[in-house]
């Protein structure tokens, strides 16, 4: 990473270390650094932020004191899991034991990234959009591969982009939140949402009409769209959950009629 795209920038504070602090601490909530995310090395980093070395360690110590940072040892500094907490082991746990849970989850998401996706038609900056872009490009390439894993992936991290260009911190950590989970394959498959051909290019035909919505800087558009999308994922979802439990139903009672 240059200079010039690094997040950042030279301290000018009376006390040097109060203001390492206050600038990491704001690029965390931003959503700039990442949990897990490591940040660059002792020198590079001081000599970025234009502190000394010593006003640099003070800082990190006391973020490591406070939990939003991390040392491991040989590897370096890393930013904690700041979500961790966000769902409880016994909360997961439950969660993956009833699927139906996706069908709040998506309602959930629903409101919250239609609201957010109105917002990114106004709030996004021009490296909001070509982020967003980019990622609909790759989608685009990634429909031609006969592995959805890909498509599905670009999939969450165009979700994630959206609420991220809509600048609003607490629906951005909610988001990361659900979104671990999401990944973590607790709430649905995604990839077996892109197993149908024909879903598939409905699913990049939306992703593309909400692109350019917000490229567009639509905001209604956007979110109506979006919403549409939605509703047509959990409609697949419970078309899905129906087919496993009539398959269910017929395995059991070919192995009752089996049984002397």
């Amino acid at each position: 990473m240059s200079d010039a795209d690094s997040p950042f920038q030279p301290i000018d504070a009376a006390r040097l270390s109060d203001a390492v602090v206050a600038q990491i601490e704001a690029l965390i909530l931003q959503g700039v650094l990442r949990p897990g995310e490591r940040l660059p090395g002792e020198r590079e980093l001081a000599e970025r932020m234009g502190v000394s070395r010593p006003s640099l360690r003070e800082a990190l110590a006391a973020m490591q004191a406070d939990g939003l940072l991390v040392t491991r040892p040989g590897a370096g500094v890393f930013v904690a899991d700041v979500l961790g907490s966000a769902f409880s082991p016994a909360l997961v746990r439950l969660i993956a034991r009833h699927p139906q849970a996706a069908d709040d989850y998506l309602t959930f998401r629903k409101d919250l990234e239609g609201l957010a996706a109105e917002r990114a038609a106004m709030a996004a900056g021009e490296t909001d959009l070509a982020v967003l872009d980019r990622i609909v490009q790759a989608m685009r390439h990634a429909h031609a591969s006969p592995d959805p894993q890909i498509e599905a992936a670009l999939d969450a991290d165009f979700h994630m982009a959206i609420v991220e260009s809509s600048h609003n911190l607490i629906a951005l950590h909610l988001m990361r939140a659900m979104q671990d989970l999401l990944r973590q394959g607790m709430l649905f498959n995604r990839p077996r949402i892109f197993a149908s051909p024909e879903l598939r290019d409905r699913l990049l035909d939306q992703h593309i009409a909400i692109n350019d919505a917000l490229q567009a800087r639509d905001g209604p558009r956007a979110r109506a769209v979006l919403e549409d999308h939605l509703d047509l994922v959990a409609r697949t979802l419970t078309a899905q959950r129906r087919a496993d439990d009539h398959a269910a139903v017929a395995r059991l009672r070919l192995q009752n009629r089996r049984t002397p």
